[in-house]
């Protein structure tokens, strides 16, 4: 950490969008929503996983933890936005731009351990329907949980081991809403292609590598179902919809922000949004519409809702 008392720079203004005033209540108004969105559809999931016994099982474990992680995501990044989005002055210290893309690249790295681990859930309970329980058991399912977490740290402090003993005795104005390794690399008081390559070897790579490798495999299932079922893939696309949206709703903003992590449009902000903001938001909408499971839970739950006022 003593790159932090070697930088000059002691805080980043983050420019975000320079446009009205009317727009911007418009677009504080229209986070603030999402955001409350983001945290309740999460959480409801998240508690319903819980309390309800009838989903104790390995798919919705690892998506009670999914929406966990989407919470953290978001929680990073648009309170924060949505607070600038009416000040003049919208600054971040250089501690907390630091802590910020840490927390956005731990909590990504989970996230993309997790939806390898639900591939993984979906490929068991299709391919290996005998065998599920034995191989989807409580251990495996934690050390998924682990694992992702452990992966995210590592995946983070890599990145950060260079950028924190980066020279910053320059400009501190990043082009977006929110601090992250490829904006703040630009900033550095030298060359920094070295770097910008790592960061893309590093995100951009892992991004992409994890999306084809989960794409390979919602593929290899359906194949696998086809060959068996003699062509039909109905039930089996039913099944597979909602983890193979949510896995181009994650992964395609990933792979413009890092595979060509250093853009000289301001398109990043726009996936910004993507990534932090709507795809956590649409996760519950997508889990909870397209999986009779969650449905039967939740008109359970609305019976015992509807019991306990009558009683």
């Amino acid at each position: 950490m003593d790159g932090l008392n070697n930088s000059v720079v002691s805080e980043f203004v983050l420019l975000g969008l320079s446009t009205s005033w009317e727009t911007k209540v418009f677009l504080m108004l229209t986070f603030s929503l999402i955001y409350l969105g983001i945290i309740l559809g999460n959480l409801f999931i998240f508690f319903l996983v819980i309390f309800d016994s009838h989903l104790h099982s390995p798919m919705y474990f690892l998506l009670a933890n999914l929406s966990f992680i989407d919470m953290g995501v978001a929680s990073t990044t648009v309170p924060k936005m949505i607070g600038d989005l009416l000040n003049e002055y919208k600054i971040i210290s250089f501690q907390g731009c630091m802590t910020q893309m840490c927390f956005i690249h731990i909590m990504g790295g989970v996230e993309m351990v997790l939806l390898i681990a639900m591939a993984f859930d979906r490929y068991i309970a299709i391919c290996k329907p005998l065998h599920y329980l034995n191989i989807m058991n409580p251990k495996i399912c934690v050390s998924f949980v682990i694992t992702g977490w452990v992966i995210g740290v590592i995946h983070a402090m890599s990145q950060f081991a260079f950028i924190i003993n980066l020279p910053f005795c320059g400009p501190n104005e990043v082009d977006s809403f929110y601090c992250d390794f490829p904006r703040i690399i630009k900033l550095a008081c030298t060359d920094g292609v070295k770097f910008e390559f790592i960061i893309a070897a590093n995100s951009g790579f892992m991004s992409m590598g994890t999306f084809f490798l989960l794409i390979l495999s919602y593929v290899f299932i359906l194949v696998t179902v086809w060959k068996r079922a003699s062509g039909d893939l109905s039930k089996a696309f039913v099944t597979l919809s909602s983890h193979i949206t949510v896995v181009v709703l994650f992964f395609t903003p990933c792979m413009f922000l890092y595979v060509w992590p250093f853009p000289t449009s301001s398109i990043d902000k726009y996936l910004f949004i993507a990534d932090f903001a709507i795809t956590p938001i649409l996760n519950p909408i997508i889990y909870t519409l397209r999986n009779k499971d969650i449905k039967v839970s939740v008109k359970r739950l609305s019976k015992w809702g509807h019991y306990g006022r009558r009683c």
